[in-house]
């Protein structure tokens, strides 16, 4: 097997010099609209947007942001998506689009269907193989290139209805892995169709002494509740006794610094940790090197990015004031906060994905994810980003010697003050953690400052066992693979929240 190895970091190594162009120009963006609008020009968005017309015009990127309008996804849903969902062909792309993922995100709201057509699978595919070259620069091993990744996703499971097959994106991509990639991941195919988070982990624990796992990849609050209870069943000092050569840990979706302690423990030796953004949408960044916090967005992969600073200037009540202007790649600053919007190859156009990212480094054209649009806190002004309150919670865990891997926030309006949950497994001056968050979401943001000091009440703070916020997402259906727990909740999760902690007696 050891030649199996040297053959895959050899096809590694020949990928890695195929992609070494950093590609950075904004040059691969002004190819990929054109291509894109290109593509779509005889399809019924294209028609009726006249991209066409807008491929005559010299500046046709304005061209088109004057034709086209910036969307959400239920405008999308109602003006374009639903055809495609009714197998109407040559919709918004080419051909009729037979695949839809599921993505409800963490704001509660019903489960919105992702077109994934062909290209966009091929796309995936291409990132991926971009993405195993990175591990070219960890030094590893021939034959770690030989060891098995454990993929810690949704179910895989694809339901029929109708005219198109909707399911877990990780379904639909599975189903297109290639046969050079299966032998390689794990759990085995049936595992993965199982939907029910505790059926598919007791299964993967019956299963771990069998493997020989080098990658894990996933969301870190499951992915290490799966370790631990990996640790605890066969009675080990860390995970590496059983998987004595897992090197790499493939992480997304949520701030990895809370879990990074507790990661800490359960491995014998430290792991890379690795940071993607892949979404329904599309795959758009990874991280390059350990080394930077950033992570390289994928800028000649079917994807048009267009950002909207995040401000009172382009934004009223979460939606972008002008449904046209925005800026392209060329004109972005460091340390912004951006709306992202994005044109596809699965059919999106102009469509606003609810992220909120920062350029980390605009000339290597490397971003981090700061939050959510809905996930934003300014109940007086304060405009709280997710990356302001992850950086507090991660101070309060230094300066106090505490570990705070789960936690939420809402907005309380009739006491004009923020309502903090904690999950802390030790004792803590409740107190003292309060003063602390307050503090240094002073330090980090002025706004913030100026309203602790005219118009925003004290905040609230509870302290809960973390395995109750498990338990609520059980509760909800939403336990295990691809779920994240809210962080700032919007009313109607936080009614929920408020009544689940009632239930526990939580004062």
């Amino acid at each position: 097997m050891q030649i199996v190895g040297r053959l895959i970091k050899k096809t590694t190594e020949i990928g890695s010099k195929i992609n070494s162009n950093p590609k950075t120009s904004f040059d691969f963006q002004i190819s990929t609209l054109n291509s894109l609008i290109e593509k779509a020009k005889k399809t019924n968005f294209g028609i009726n947007y006249q991209f066409t017309k807008v491929l005559e015009e010299n500046d046709f990127i304005s061209a088109f942001q004057k034709s086209v309008p910036i969307v959400e996804y239920e405008q999308f849903y109602q003006n374009w998506l639903h055809r495609s969902i009714d197998g109407i062909k040559d919709n918004t792309w080419p051909g009729v689009t037979k695949f839809f993922a599921l993505s409800s995100g963490t704001t509660g709201s019903p489960s919105k269907r992702i077109p994934v057509t062909q290209d966009m699978i091929r796309s995936f595919q291409k990132t991926s193989i971009k993405q195993m070259t990175t591990l070219l620069s960890l030094d590893l091993p021939p034959s770690f290139f030989q060891k098995s990744i454990l993929v810690v996703g949704g179910s895989t499971e694809l339901t029929k209805i109708q005219n198109h097959i909707e399911g877990d994106l990780s379904g639909i991509l599975k189903k297109h892995t290639t046969w050079i990639v299966s032998p390689f991941t794990r759990p085995s195919s049936k595992t993965t169709r199982i939907k029910d988070w505790s059926k598919k982990m007791e299964i993967m624990i019956e299963e771990a002494p069998n493997w020989d796992i080098g990658i894990i990849a996933g969301v870190p609050s499951w992915c290490i509740m799966l370790i631990e209870k990996i640790i605890e069943r066969y009675e080990l000092e860390s995970i590496h006794d059983i998987w004595p050569n897992l090197k790499v840990y493939v992480h997304g979706g949520v701030f990895i610094q809370p879990y990074l302690k507790r990661l800490e423990r359960v491995s014998k030796t430290p792991l890379h940790c690795l940071n993607t953004y892949l979404a329904s949408e599309g795959y758009f960044a990874y991280q390059l090197s350990t080394e930077k916090e950033g992570m390289k967005l994928l800028i000649d992969s079917g994807v048009f990015y267009e950002f909207i600073p995040y401000d009172a200037l382009h934004f009223s009540n979460c939606n972008p004031i002008d449904k046209h202007k925005a800026l392209t790649l060329n004109q972005v600053e460091k340390g912004v906060d951006y709306a992202l919007v994005i044109s596809t190859n699965a059919g999106l156009w102009r469509y606003i994905i609810g992220d909120l990212v920062q350029f980390t480094d605009v000339e290597n054209r490397e971003i981090k994810i700061t939050g959510r649009i809905k996930q934003y806190l300014s109940l007086a002004g304060e405009h709280l980003s997710m990356d302001n309150i992850n950086e507090a919670i991660v101070q309060v865990c230094e300066n106090l010697n505490v570990e705070i891997q789960e936690f939420a926030v809402f907005a309380d309006k009739v006491n004009l003050n923020h309502q903090w949950t904690l999950g802390i497994d030790a004792d803590v001056d409740k107190d003292l953690v309060l003063q602390e968050i307050d503090k240094n979401l002073a330090l980090l943001n002025d706004d913030y400052a100026t309203c602790r000091k005219f118009n925003l009440g004290n905040p609230v703070v509870k302290v809960i066992p973390t395995n109750y916020f498990y338990e609520f997402m059980a509760k909800l259906g939403k336990i295990g693979s691809q779920n994240k727990f809210p962080r700032v909740m919007n009313e109607f999760q936080a009614s929920q929240w408020a009544q689940f902690l009632k239930e526990k007696e939580i004062q």
